[in-house]
């Protein structure tokens, strides 16, 4: 894996919290009560490790959390509504969650996260890979004539 791009996947059906996330088709604005707003994440590769960056825009580092557990990463946040009257507004208030699902395990020390400018960045160390050998399997008869015998 090294040196190459992190997979994506297409599907001819999006996935669940991106068909909510984006509203029911149909019927703008709808989504289910309990639902958290999903958060647009981007994943690279940058020296050893990799990079998720999530955009965040007018957070309080204090209000974001950001857990891992084996290869998941999980970023949550929570962003109240202000008391003022608002004539118009198009901001998201409320939870916003999103969990990434990275190549491999991520491991228990050194992840990093740091907030700037609108964006969560998150960096997780790559494991070492070990090398990749291949080997030949020997096919046998499954009626249990041995290779070359008659019967």
């Amino acid at each position: 894996m090294t040196g190459g791009k992190v997979e994506r996947r297409h599907s001819l059906f999006p996935d669940f919290d991106d068909w909510f996330g984006r509203g029911f088709p149909g019927l703008p604005g709808w989504r289910p009560a309990t639902a958290a707003h999903s958060i647009p994440v981007e994943v690279t590769r940058d020296n050893g490790a990799y990079v998720l960056r999530a955009e965040l825009p007018g957070m309080d580092p204090d209000d974001i959390g950001v857990t891992v557990d084996d290869n998941l990463v999980t970023v949550t946040a929570e962003h109240g509504e202000s008391e003022d009257d608002k004539e118009h507004s198009e901001f998201r208030y409320g939870s916003f969650r999103r969990t990434v699902r990275l190549p491999s395990p991520v491991p228990a020390d050194g992840v990093e996260a740091s907030y700037a400018d609108g964006i969560l960045t998150v960096r997780v160390p790559m494991p070492d890979e070990e090398p990749k050998t291949a080997r030949t399997v020997p096919v046998r008869r499954a009626d249990g004539v041995p290779e070359g015998g008659t019967s």
